[in-house]
């Protein structure tokens, strides 16, 4: 059974910083790409940031150099590692998993873990 599961969401004073992690089960997790979506109030889930297999590593624009995906094979984990936390960020994170790389893939979901950014 797959399952990701995410952690270290919270509520952050803007500037601040977060770790998100997601654990997988179920699959051969160093064989897929991982990636991090989020979902604001009242608006479309987006992409935020995903990683191939072999490393390569793709952000959104919002993001760019403020947020860092990782992951950690021998763990099964991924990571979000968010600097400079904006009130724009607040949001539920997903975690997804998929065979494919980039900001269309989504083959399995996590719950989600809340992010909030206080000004």
């Amino acid at each position: 059974q797959v399952q990701l599961v995410e952690s270290g969401g919270g509520l952050v004073q803007a500037g601040g910083s977060l770790r998100l992690s997601c654990a997988a089960s179920g699959f051969s997790f160093s064989s897929y790409a991982m990636g991090w979506f989020r979902q604001a109030p009242g608006k479309e889930r987006e992409f935020v940031a995903a990683i191939s297999w072999a490393g390569n590593r793709n952000h959104a624009d919002s993001v760019n150099g403020r947020f860092s995906i990782s992951r950690n094979n021998a763990k099964n984990t991924v990571y979000l590692q968010m600097n400079s936390l904006k009130p724009e960020d607040t949001a539920v994170y997903y975690c997804a998993a998929d065979t494919r790389y980039g900001a269309s893939m989504g083959k399995y979901w996590g719950q989600g873990t809340q992010v909030s950014v206080s000004s």
